[in-house]
This record gives C-alpha cells, sequence and structure tokens, in this order.
C-alpha cells in the first residue's frame, strides 16, 4: 500500500508545506534565464511529438520558430496545421534510410539540411530552432559530432535548440541543458498494428 494512502490530513499537509518551502526556493533560486540546448533521444515514441508541443508554444508566445527535419520525408501534417510567418519549415530527407539504400546520397541531403540549420542559428531573429531526427543522423556518421557541437557552442545566447532522435551521441547528451530519454515499454506495431494517422504522422 502507497506511503501516500495511509498519511492522516495533518500529515499531508505538513508535507505539502515542506514541498512548497522547498519548491519556492528552487524558484527564487532561479535566475540564470537564457536559451537552452534540449535533447529529445531514446527509443520509445514521442520525441519529435514533444518538440512540435514547443514549437506550438513558442508561436503562442509570438516568437520566431525555424524547424529543419533530417531523414523524414516532406509528409507532416503538423507542419500545416502550424504554417504561418513566423515558421520556417524544411526538409532534407527521403524517409527512412532502409528504403534509400544510399548512403552518399543521404548524407548529401544531410549537409545540406545542416548549412540550412547554420543558417537559422545564425540569424537574430529566430528563437527557437527544432534540429528534428538531427541525432539519428550523428548516430549514422551522416555528419561529424564534432562540427555540430561546435556550432551549437556558438548559438546566440537567447536562442533555444532542440535535437531529436534515438542514439543521441555522449557529446550532445553531455552539451545539452535538458536530456529526456523516451524508453519503448510496449508498442502497438510489435503486435501487428501498423502506424495510425495522428498517432505515428
Amino acid at each position: 500500500m502507497s506511503k501516500y494512502r495511509t498519511e492522516t490530513e495533518a500529515e499531508h499537509r505538513e508535507r505539502m508545506r515542506e514541498l512548497q518551502e522547498e519548491m519556492r526556493a528552487k524558484t527564487r533560486a532561479a535566475k540564470d534565464r537564457r536559451g537552452l540546448i534540449l535533447c529529445h533521444t531514446g527509443d520509445g515514441k514521442g520525441k519529435t511529438s514533444a518538440a512540435f508541443g514547443m514549437v506550438a508554444r513558442q508561436l503562442a508566445h509570438g516568437n520566431k520558430v525555424a524547424v529543419v527535419q533530417f531523414i523524414k520525408a516532406s509528409n507532416d501534417h503538423v507542419e500545416r496545421l502550424l504554417r504561418g510567418p513566423l515558421l520556417t519549415w524544411d526538409h532534407y530527407g527521403e524517409g527512412f534510410t532502409w528504403d534509400t539504400q544510399d548512403r552518399a546520397a543521404d548524407i548529401a541531403c544531410c549537409r545540406r539540411g545542416w548549412a540550412r540549420a547554420l543558417e537559422h542559428l545564425a540569424d537574430p531573429e529566430v528563437d527557437f530552432v527544432l534540429l528534428d531526427e538531427l541525432n539519428v543522423v550523428l548516430q549514422l556518421e551522416y555528419l561529424p559530432v564534432a562540427e555540430i557541437v561546435e556550432a551549437l557552442k556558438k548559438k546566440r545566447a537567447d536562442q533555444h535548440v532542440v535535437l531529436t532522435g534515438r542514439g543521441a551521441p555522449p557529446e550532445i547528451i553531455e552539451l545539452a541543458d535538458l536530456v529526456t530519454e523516451m524508453r519503448v515499454i510496449k508498442h502497438p506495431f510489435d503486435v501487428g498494428v501498423p502506424a495510425q494517422a495522428g498517432i505515428e504522422f
């Protein structure tokens, strides 16, 4: 049985009071407002979806957003939903690498995408950059990790950057301010349920 279910009302109030004091102290101490590097990785579903949530928030706050999608083919319905003057969205991929089966072409495509990403990182008006599936690009060694890390270290101090994709290399995990690992516990595809609109794409 949970310890919370057995505590008295007085014990609960005291525990909540102590927690409130702790959280308020942490909030008062948090003064260093700056642009963050965030990394969503792991084999579980939801890495890009979580990043799209931040894209929507940024747009709602009137911030300029740039999305660069690597690897994936240009069939994202979210793009059509969120489009507007504050959003730039570029695709640099032909789909799953096991379908393209052309390493040289995939690398060339990723190189073009990274050149576009560098433009956004250097743009003084872009507040938020989503580099979707860049972790996969690095895992497959289509681009050098050192080159990406060097560029991210030089980003504008107030600019937020999110990298998504499984297999984030240790250098990215070390550099990032926030790292979230999505871990698969069970997945419907494993029992024969195909990807569905609004869930996977």
